[in-house]
């Protein structure tokens, strides 16, 4: 769709032609400046960013269309180009594709072909800066940027991500479950020269051995029953690229041999296949088990796991980050207020320390999840303790903020064994927490659990 915005240079040595050309494209709302030889033409392109170059092939002087062509490539890049002249030939045209040119039109111009072509080239711009619009967008959303934490153990990770970023060494990332592993993987291939290359994830643990091998490393015609056609595999996929293969402790001793080899060599062949493929992919590998602790079980290859655990990137649970919630709260509150086009603009303080009161046993997935669902479920701006899940908050009358500033004496009026029960639960079943706040010494507090069958359950909610 023409704009006042669409800017256009002209190219033609026919002073004649170029006026008269030039005015028309006017009248059809674009912006037009001309230029009649190489100098000016290029003194133009230097001078000002276009969104479209026309520009005659012979311009009666020392350089050709074909010169500009070549000097808006090097220097604007974006800039489309299309190519005019009075003498066509295939020979000509293919040469000008070939040389970078959007379209090629033999002259004399109809009016509808070159608005046409002038469109094409157009819209291709458009979707071009839209797709690098995009790209910046993922780089934001999936980049180092948007790891939010400022706790020291967090800081040291970016530190590792920005040294280790741009090497061809291989990653292991270890952690608890929802701690950001696939986000930490995202980050070290977006800050590395590999970024406009191909990012490709696997779970592991989500097939089975044959299936996973065919998934990795890709299949021949009959290789196996319902094997139709070949197969392209995940490693041939991330060719110059980055693999990231989540949950690798549960590859199989068969799949551990085979990934021992191509981590070593960077070779494979196809399940059922005889040639060997060669790939050129940055290794990144996650888990939440204990690798040195499943070598010493023998379930894990000691020889794998030393290949792998080059770089180690651990990431802490959330629980140990409690000084960080305020600000991962903050950012999902602004993520899904935008996604979902919510205005939530704050927390209250009890909500606020009832999130970092509770123990992220899913860590910061968990967290995101609850952000995401006390702003759709609720009717304010600002999100309050009776937005959040029970598991984060007392279902009970009885006010915690209250017994915990009190002695437990004090507190004649609530049954014992439902303030001893409800003061467990508000501090995740640790019962030093829950001794220190009721006020009493841990001794007291295990013969009263004891009395009032409260031992029990406690070691069944631990176990």
């Amino acid at each position: 769709m023409r704009t006042q915005q669409s800017t256009l240079l002209l190219v033609d040595d026919d002073r004649h032609l170029l006026a008269s050309m030039a005015e028309w494209l006017r009248q059809e709302g674009y912006q037009v400046d001309t230029a009649s030889t190489y100098a000016s033409a290029i003194s133009a392109i230097e001078r000002r960013n276009y969104d479209l170059l026309l520009v005659d092939i012979r311009l009666g002087d020392d350089h050709d269309g074909f010169d500009i062509l070549a000097h808006s490539r090097k220097k604007k890049p974006h800039t489309a180009v299309i190519l005019l002249t009075g003498y066509g030939s295939v020979e000509s045209a293919v040469e000008a594709i070939r040389a970078g040119a959007f379209d090629y039109l033999t002259k004399p111009l109809i009016d509808e072909e070159l608005e046409m072509a002038i469109q094409r080239a157009l819209n291709q711009q458009k979707v071009l800066a839209e797709n690098q619009n995009l790209k910046a967008q993922l780089d934001l959303r999936f980049g180092l940027e948007n790891i939010v934490g400022h706790d020291h153990r967090m800081l040291r990770i970016y530190d590792m991500i920005d040294s280790v970023a741009d090497t061809r060494a291989t990653v292991l990332i270890t952690g608890e479950s929802g701690t950001g592993k696939s986000m930490i993987a995202r980050a070290v291939h977006r800050r590395s020269s590999r970024r406009d290359k191909p990012f490709v994830e696997v779970a592991c643990g989500a097939l089975p051995e044959t299936l996973l091998e065919s998934e990795l490393f890709g299949h021949v015609l009959g290789a196996f029953t319902g094997a139709a056609c070949d197969k392209l595999g995940k490693f041939m996929q991330a060719d110059t690229g980055t693999i990231f293969l989540d949950e690798i402790s549960t590859a199989s001793p068969g799949m551990q041999v085979k990934l021992l080899r191509i981590l070593q060599d960077f070779e494979f062949e196809q399940v059922g296949g005889t040639k060997t493929f060669a790939v050129d992919s940055r290794v990144i590998l996650a888990t939440n088990d204990d690798l040195g602790r499943l070598v010493a079980e023998g379930k894990f290859r000691q020889d794998l796991f030393y290949r792998i655990n080059v770089i180690n990137i651990e990431l802490p649970p959330l629980r140990e980050r409690i000084s960080d919630i305020p600000l991962l709260a903050q950012h999902f509150l602004r993520r899904v207020c935008e996604d979902c086009r919510r205005t939530v603009h704050d927390f209250t303080e009890e909500a606020m320390a009832a999130l970092q009161r509770y123990r992220w046993p899913g860590n910061v997935r968990e967290l995101q999840n609850v952000i995401e669902r006390a702003v759709l479920l609720g009717k304010g701006d600002t999100i309050g303790l009776e937005n959040l899940p029970g598991s984060l908050t007392v279902d009970s009358p009885v006010d915690l903020e209250q017994i915990a500033n009190r002695k437990l004496k004090e507190a004649l009026s609530t049954p014992e064994r439902q303030i001893i029960l409800q003061v467990l639960e508000s501090n995740h079943w640790n019962r030093l927490l829950t001794a220190q706040a009721l006020g009493i010494n841990r001794t007291t507090l295990y013969k009263k659990m004891k009395r009032l069958g409260l031992d029990e359950r406690v070691a069944a909610m631990v176990r």
